[in-house]
């Protein structure tokens, strides 16, 4: 989701206007900013959570009760900060850690103070990749969820369940050395998009739509699938990783032309790119600020912010169920014999991505197996079965305490050895009140 107050970027009255920028900077600073190279040292969760009423999640909670508990939060001592998406999720953003269990410490930590604080307000967090019961219902009323909400609707519902109705752990790594190697940035770039639908189909977990099963383990995955691909979609992964995205967020459509209150919704019109933008100068000419705004409102599974944030793993089970799609995902990154591994395993994968101009991710046929099948599918859970071996083996290396290597460990025994995902538990759970019919333990691509 677009990350930060973009509020505090307008111009006071009578201040000096910031310069417009033109094409030639704005390539310039992009690709200047995209990936910041050097050792690979900082770890770094934001972890989304969706909040009800304990026992009934599929009811609303009133606006001015979340407002109440959310306000608490804010008041806690916590390392990290405190969001709140546009259909209320609650979203705990980490501080860069110098390690994995600096990470996972520090994260846990705050997650006990957010649910202590929670209880008098009579709510619980629930990690799910999507609401499976409540429809979309967005409570912030601000100018860019104003904004967002009116340019997602050109495409369809997904973009307001996407803002709405969706829950994930994201990860962020640093971008990785400049030179060639397991732990270069090209090659840190590449192994993200294509161990991307392995770790979708690993930790699956929202197969239900307002109650009844959607056809897809990932059905948040689906959602950003049905948004349209100048916003959602990667860059096309053959080519000099600065090259390609600097290319593909400028030629990306604009959300939005911030403007002062009283003058107007934020509004952009259809098809406008941030390139024609500096180009032409119309509606105004766009600024530094319009650039770095522009940025967040770019959702692919994979974002280089200078560092790399993985998009694309649902929001996962239990207290401490997050803990292990980031520990395996960092040891695959960080561990250079884990690296060299998980590629060497992922990178056959590349075949089902299509030929060049194919749809990328995650629009692709592979990360649309990923999230309909998930560990049904054969060749993705061969996949997964290397790279979590991989990265059970790295954790000792990375100084891992026994609690993220166990659980780990016991992930993999209980999911991923079976052909299974969180997902599967929600279906079973549900029994044969719709109709459901199992596809795991089975090649289901079609």
């Amino acid at each position: 989701m677009p990350e930060g107050d973009c509020t505090k970027h307008l111009i006071p009255p009578h201040a000096k206007a910031p310069d417009p920028v033109t094409e030639a900077e704005v390539e310039a600073l992009v690709r200047g900013i995209c990936f910041k190279t050097g050792p690979p040292r900082f770890t770094g969760v934001e972890l989304e959570w969706l909040v009800h009423e304990p026992g009934l999640a599929h009811l609303p909670v009133p606006t001015a009760r979340l407002e109440a508990a959310y306000a608490a939060l804010r008041a806690l001592p916590l390392h990290a900060s405190v969001t709140v998406e546009p259909g209320g999720q609650l979203e705990l953003s980490s501080l860069p850690a110098a390690s994995l269990t600096e990470c996972v410490s520090a994260m846990r930590a705050d997650l006990g103070l957010v649910r202590d604080a929670l209880l008098p307000h009579r709510l619980t967090l629930s990690g799910l990749g999507a609401d499976p019961w409540r429809p979309p219902s967005r409570i912030l009323r601000e100018p860019r969820y104003d904004a967002l909400e009116s340019c997602l609707d050109r495409g369809g519902p997904a973009g307001r369940r996407m803002m709405c109705s969706t829950a994930s752990v994201q990860i962020c790594l640093d971008a990785g050395y400049e030179e060639p190697g397991p732990l270069g940035y090209a090659r840190r770039w590449r192994l993200a998009h294509l161990l991307g639908p392995v770790l979708v189909a690993a930790f699956a977990n929202s197969p239900l739509q307002e109650g009844r099963p959607t056809g897809w383990r990932s059905t948040r995955q689906a959602v950003w699938a049905g948004i349209e691909p100048g916003r959602s979609g990667a860059p096309p992964l053959e080519g000099e990783p600065r090259e390609t995205w600097t290319r593909h967020a400028l030629d990306a459509p604009v959300m939005c032309v911030k403007r002062p209150p009283g003058e107007g919704p934020w509004s952009a019109p259809d098809g406008l790119t941030f390139r024609s933008w500096a180009r032409s100068g119309v509606p105004r000419p766009p600024t530094r600020d319009d650039l770095d705004y522009h940025l967040t409102t770019l959702f692919p599974p994979v974002r280089p912010r200078g560092h790399l944030e993985l998009r694309m793993v649902d929001a996962q089970p239990g207290e401490d169920g997050w803990i292990v799609p980031l520990a395996v995902t960092s040891a695959l990154f960080d561990d250079p014999e884990a690296a060299e591994t998980a590629y060497r395993a992922v990178k056959p994968l590349a075949e089902r991505e299509g030929p060049p101009g194919s749809p990328a991710a995650p629009h692709s046929p592979l990360w649309l197996d990923a999230a309909r099948h998930g560990m049904a599918d054969t060749e993705l859970r061969d996949a997964a079965a290397v790279c979590f071996a991989a990265a059970v083996d790295a954790l000792p290396r990375m100084g891992a305490d026994a609690s993220v290597r166990d659980a780990v460990a016991t992930y993999a025994d209980r999911y991923v050895a079976r052909g299974r995902c969180p997902a599967d538990d929600l279906l079973d759970g549900l029994g044969d009140a719709h109709g459901h019919q199992e596809t795991t333990g089975k090649d289901a691509r079609r």
